[in-house]
């Protein structure tokens, strides 16, 4: 060193990649630090200033990250590698396919399927289940179908065909059971909304168990429960709906959802539960008809 001159020494301030090096030069410019940007590797970047102006610029780089923090709307789930199955079109079209029967019978028939909350507590159960089948009209049947065919094709990727109807029309059958513990006074109800809203429960737990492998996958159950709660508002809490049964729907099938969850995959896909559930699900729909059928013709 000659005389009269001072060389200060440089810092290294390491970024994670080019981009991010090159959005801290900027702040660090726009604070009258001079910078530059060098490359260290294949991967690795850096900003280097004078050692003078080291302490500044790593101030300002850090209000400029607390400044601009923001969520990370989209994640990848490593866990979520099912898709949507179309099965779901079947069921809807059944529905369609009840009401337009429903339309054609006679009003006896149809009053014999309907939620009636004296008749189920006179003993009349299965009331809980043919509801399901009706609609008070088309605009309410549409709903339900186009609503359905999406939370339905999600719930059956996951669970299975079978194993999904049958866990949502147990959902729907109790939104309308809890309907007679909360309202005091007789009132009637059809719809396939709960076990819409059932439907609704079961995705929305769909990493219920990862967290007991992953801490930080709470979160991420976390927010699909939020979520899930926010379409139930969206979805489930309109004016002159039964809103009792649509809750009571959804909370069914987050339960049903969990329970389902805590098994292997591989369990709840397999052949054996499959058929199981498709036959409890057929057996649901045919008892309760009978039966309602029959009380009509003793009348």
């Amino acid at each position: 060193m000659e005389h009269g001159e001072f060389v200060m020494e440089s810092s290294v301030i390491p970024a994670h990649s080019e981009r991010q090096a090159m959005d801290w030069s900027l702040v660090l410019a726009s604070q009258e630090i001079p910078t530059t940007i060098q490359r260290l590797g294949e991967t690795s970047w850096a900003l280097v200033v004078d050692g003078e102006h080291h302490e500044r610029a790593l101030e300002a780089i850090r209000l400029y990250r607390l400044e601009n923090r923001r969520w990370k709307w989209q994640q990848q789930l490593p866990w979520s590698d099912f898709t949507f199955h179309w099965g779901a079109i079947f069921w809807c079209l059944f529905l369609v396919f009840a009401f337009q029967i429903s339309t054609v019978t006679s009003a006896d028939l149809r009053q014999g399927w309907v939620f009636s909350s004296k008749a189920v507590q006179a003993g009349e159960w299965w009331r809980v289940f043919t509801a399901i089948l009706l609609h008070a009209d088309l605009p309410h049947l549409v709903f339900n179908a186009i609503t359905g065919f999406v939370l339905f094709g999600l719930a059956m990727a996951r669970f299975g065909t079978g194993c999904a109807l049958f866990a949502s029309y147990l959902a729907g059958a109790a939104g309308y059971a809890s309907g007679l513990l909360l309202y005091k006074n007789h009132y009637q109800a059809v719809g396939a909304s709960g076990m819409v809203m059932g439907a609704l429960g079961l995705i929305a737990v769909q990493v219920f168990p990862r967290w007991r492998m992953n801490g930080a996958a709470l979160k991420h159950w976390f927010r699909s429960l939020l979520a899930g709660i926010l379409l139930f508002i969206f979805l489930g809490t309109s004016p002159k709906t039964d809103v009792v049964a649509h809750l009571g729907g959804f909370v069914a099938g987050i339960v049903l959802g969990a329970l389902l969850h805590l098994l292997p995959s591989r369990i709840v896909q397999s052949q054996s539960i499959a058929r199981g559930s498709w036959v409890a699900f057929v057996f649901l729909l045919l008892l309760p008809g009978c039966l309602a059928s029959q009380e009509i013709r003793v009348r």
